[in-house]
């Protein structure tokens, strides 16, 4: 199935710029934090005119460093609970009031900063249809809408039935001019398997892995010791669901002495805290084993690891260039 390569034109008022709103809904994992920041970082190495704003609801976007004329707003958090629904993540307020805030914060932010570009990550019209207001202004002020889908969302059965019940795909269709899928068609079809349009099937494309690059500043001075010599990195994202990964590899470590590298865990900041405490005291009384939460600069630890244990994500795995999606038109 061949599809057209779309590059949207980004037209910079008088004296202001070019500017993207990028919108995620996430606020449990690192994986679309990260991804919406690569993409940001991407695109003003890119334009000298463009400048970047990511709507996020994670609690730890504040950990992260931001170049130059990229920004963020934070919208209150959600999580998600293990059957599937969502509270609020800090405020004691009703779930309602919190997506109402929310949509509030993410409409008037938008009316504001008047983006040229709106990029979507994941959800067609963002946590509990948030977004569709959002989504209708900016359109009827003419805005380049776009979606974008990592290469793995769900089996299609799934997939559909998740959907449909959101009724996100007449949004494909009504409300966004492309689609962006951030991998390529040979290693998966997100998207496969829904009754999608022609016209929705034009606007999807593939722009290969986003990069991932390594920061240029010098390796922490603060960095774990255990990084002084070849060591094994294990590292599980945000960490929400990795302590099954972690329990694995301490009863390695604890019943094996011998395993050819020392190894440094990298937790993750939602790893429950009791977990938290319970892993950080094991691998306290190992030689061979050191343990952190977090380190907003993983690239280098990724960078300096002979080997790489991990739950195979899309940040963690994903290689190629994204600076060909956009060019820049002064008007």
């Amino acid at each position: 199935m061949s599809r057209e390569t779309h590059r949207p034109v980004m037209a910079s008022r008088a004296g202001r710029g070019a500017r993207v709103l990028i919108y995620s809904h996430d606020t449990f994992g690192l994986g679309h934090l990260r991804r919406c920041r690569t993409i940001a970082h991407s695109l003003v190495e890119s334009h000298e005119d463009l400048s970047v704003l990511i709507l996020s609801g994670s609690p730890i976007i504040g950990s992260f460093d931001f170049w130059r004329r990229v920004d963020f707003v934070r919208v209150p958090g959600v999580i998600k609970l293990r059957n599937g629904e969502y509270t609020s993540l800090n405020l004691q307020l009703h779930l309602e009031e919190t997506l109402s805030m929310r949509s509030s914060i993410i409409e008037h932010t938008a009316d504001i900063f008047d983006p040229d570009v709106f990029i979507v990550d994941k959800e067609p019209l963002g946590l509990r249809g948030e977004i569709r207001g959002t989504l209708e202004m900016l359109r009827a002020r003419g805005k380049r809408l776009v979606l974008g889908l990592r290469d793995v969302l769900d089996d299609p059965a799934t997939l559909f039935i998740e959907w449909e019940r959101k009724n996100a795909l007449p949004a494909l269709q009504e409300c966004y001019d492309e689609i962006w899928v951030y991998g390529l068609p040979q290693i998966c079809e997100p998207l496969e398997g829904l009754p999608l349009t022609g016209d929705m099937q034009r606007k999807i494309t593939y722009t290969g892995y986003l990069p991932i690059t390594v920061p240029k500043t010098a390796f922490p001075a603060a960095a774990p010791e255990i990084t002084n010599r070849p060591f094994l990195l294990v590292t599980t994202g945000g960490g929400g669901d990795g302590d099954v990964l972690i329990e694995w590899v301490l009863r390695a470590y604890e019943r094996e002495k011998m395993l050819p590298y020392p190894a440094l865990l990298v937790l993750g900041p939602f790893l429950q805290p009791e977990k938290q405490s319970q892993f950080m005291s094991r691998a306290a009384k190992l030689d061979r084993v050191e343990a952190i939460v977090f380190n907003p600069r993983i690239e280098r630890l990724e960078e300096n690891a002979v080997g790489i244990v991990a739950m195979g994500g899309y940040n963690t795995s994903g290689r190629s260039s994204f600076h060909g999606r956009f060019r820049v038109r002064n008007s």
